[in-house]
């Protein structure tokens, strides 16, 4: 049985440098992290925005929030960071006067404190409750979909939110298996039920823990909605920045800011623009920036982000 504490995990932010030049920080600039997490990006925004920068830190985990004030605190009046639901970004930024801004950031990948949790349920590799959600809300566990939900449900999501090509046979195993109480448990049904795949280096459960903590999450309606209301408080020329860590989450934003790109947005093949839509984002990075193999060594969480980042046109 795997034992870990919920002893603080200092999280190393990905690809710190990148997202200072994506983000076009300048001294004296405003600036929100969706995602705030450890504190690591918000710390690095900061000490280049300096003297004069201030950001607002968003975080629906409460510990998350805790330890971010107190690496950030050193920044006083600089910085506020706020428990809350980032697709509430716009009203907790306007609540604050804290409009019109220079840039936004969202890092949608979880922190090495929630992996390491031993309560949290986030990872296969540490016994925890079914939990799996970002913060103490009133929403389903975990738990709910692995021994509530029928076969279908639970296959559809596997299929849905992890991609998973063998979610009929896992929603099968767990089914049988009922009732599984731990990440543990879930995480050796699963294995059992599909085994590994020769030379891979991945778990088998990998896709099922993705797709459970959306659906507990509701990450992929969350981040479509979140969007907008970000874009909504970006200045001319200020920067909207996004890394992500699988399709889902990455086809997201590149429709959203393909979409934002565009004058028209009327099916392909209408002889006559009617949707009055015009371009408020133009792209800044060619595709999506990935780390480099230094950073992937080091850091080996971060083998999997892409980072995309669009600048504010005039309204």
């Amino acid at each position: 049985m795997t034992t870990m504490t919920d002893a603080p995990v200092r999280h190393e932010p990905v690809m710190p440098r990148e997202v200072i030049a994506a983000l076009n920080v300048r001294p004296g600039g405003r600036y929100v992290d969706c995602t705030v997490g450890g504190g690591g990006h918000a710390e690095a925004i900061l000490d280049s925005a300096s003297p004069g920068g201030s950001l607002v830190g968003i975080d629906a985990d409460p510990e998350a929030v805790a330890l971010a004030r107190e690496r950030l605190a050193r920044f006083g009046d600089a910085v506020a960071v706020i428990e809350g639901n980032f697709r509430d970004v716009e009203a907790i930024c306007r609540e604050r006067g804290f409009a019109p801004v220079n840039g936004v950031l969202f890092d949608l990948g979880l922190s090495s404190m929630q992996l390491a949790s031993a309560t949290r349920g986030f990872s296969f590799r540490v016994e925890a409750p079914l939990n799996m959600r970002f913060g103490p809300g009133p929403q389903r566990t975990a738990s709910y979909w692995v021994n509530e939900a029928s076969e279908a449900e639970l296959a559809d999501i596997l299929w849905r939110f992890g991609e998973e090509r063998q979610s009929r046979r896992i929603a099968r195993a767990i089914v049988r298996r009922r009732p599984l109480a731990t990440t543990t448990e879930l995480a050796k049904a699963v294995e059992q039920a599909v085994g590994r795949r020769p030379g891979s280096q991945s778990h088998p459960a990998t896709k099922t823990f993705q797709a459970l903590r959306i659906a507990v999450n509701q990450e992929l309606a969350v981040l479509a909605e979140a969007l907008p209301r970000a874009h909504g408080l970006l200045g001319f020329g200020s920067r909207l920045v996004v890394i992500s860590y699988h399709s889902l989450e990455d086809r997201i934003v590149k429709q959203y800011f393909a979409r934002e790109s565009r004058d028209c947005v009327c099916p392909p093949g209408q002889p006559v623009c009617t949707c009055g839509h015009k371009a408020t984002l133009r792209p800044v990075t060619r595709g999506a920036l990935t780390p480099s193999a230094d950073e992937v060594a080091a850091n080996p969480r971060s083998r999997s982000a892409k980072l995309r980042a669009a600048e504010r046109l005039a309204a």
